[in-house]
């Protein structure tokens, strides 16, 4: 069987030249997601990751106007590929309560590497969405930005989700809220076991945190 090749398209305001286009560029996205998870989002800089690369800072400014708008591709890159994740875990699947406890697996689970982009490692982002996600829309200008569609990827997973929890209770109030909180809550569930674990209970087992929030949605919108 061949491989199947995916491409995540990005929306082409969120960067000055496609990353994608180039060696340098694919080089960029790749060493700056190292170097964020290393570093963290405040200490890491064009000129920290042109020196990594070998690269001029200015050859970085080709691509990106900045480390917020870098972030904020990181981020898109990331909801994309979870939306491609949920998609194909959820396409042959015609029980509506299956179809959601599947997509809150994708969504809770941990991050494993996905060989179809070499250049990406996913476990990494996955840890930048965890401790850096929050300073691209907690900002002054996040209105504006989500205005131009910065945020659309992340929102159209919701919304995905939100739908399959309609189809199982037509009648569920808040199902953007529901859906919006199990990411949120799981993501700093992963966070808090690695740093702070007497907040979790991951001690139950590898997959607690899935299935804790598999059994909270199911709680919630029983009718």
């Amino acid at each position: 069987m061949e491989d199947l090749h995916i491409h995540i398209v990005i929306d082409s305001e969120l960067y000055t030249k496609n990353p994608e286009s180039s060696e340098l560029g694919r080089k960029i996205v790749s060493h700056s997601i190292e170097m964020i998870d290393e570093l963290g989002f405040e200490a890491f800089t064009f000129k920290k990751l042109g020196k990594r690369i070998g690269s001029n800072e200015s050859s970085i400014y080709r691509y990106f106007e900045s480390k917020h708008m870098l972030l904020i591709y990181l981020i898109c890159w990331y909801w994309s590929w979870m939306e491609y994740q949920l998609v194909f875990a959820c396409s042959n699947l015609n029980l509506a309560s299956h179809k959601l406890d599947t997509a809150i697996h994708v969504l809770t689970r941990k991050i494993d590497i996905d060989n179809s982009f070499s250049y990406i490692n996913e476990i990494l982002l996955g840890n930048i969405i965890i401790a850096e996600a929050t300073k691209a829309h907690h900002t002054k200008s996040v209105a504006i930005e989500n205005e131009k569609g910065y945020f659309k990827t992340y929102k159209r997973v919701v919304e995905r989700v939100s739908q399959m929890v309609l189809a199982v209770n037509p009648n569920y109030e808040f199902p953007h809220m529901l859906i919006s909180t199990v990411i949120e809550g799981s993501q700093q569930q992963r966070h808090f076991s690695k740093h702070l674990p007497s907040l979790t209970d991951t001690d139950k087992g590898s997959d607690a945190i899935e299935r804790f929030y598999i059994d909270l949605v199911r709680k919630a919108i029983q009718s």
